[in-house]
């Protein structure tokens, strides 16, 4: 599983654990909902570690315990070389 996949899953499952939208937890985290959209809908495939700390603390979590999931055991990242050739 690529890396952005993994992490857009446990997005939606601590917004899910917690019975909150994905805009309630952007509130909670102090970020812009558009921030998280952007990410969630496969607009942007990345996000700051500033801003994935926010979602940490405003589902009232530690970063480390975001990535303690079952989710992260074997993923990889897309290879940006592979990605940025293959648009020339």
């Amino acid at each position: 599983m690529l890396l952005c996949t993994a992490v857009r899953q446990r997005i939606i499952n601590l917004a899910s654990d917690r019975n909150i939208t994905l805009h309630k937890l952007a509130l909670d985290s102090g970020i812009a909902y558009s921030t998280l959209s952007s990410f969630m809908n496969g607009k942007s495939n990345s996000l700051t570690l500033t801003t994935l700390l926010h979602l940490c603390e405003g589902a009232n979590i530690e970063l480390e315990d975001f990535f303690k999931d079952k989710l992260f055991k074997d993923v990889e990242a897309e290879d940006v070389r592979e990605e940025s050739s293959s648009k020339m």
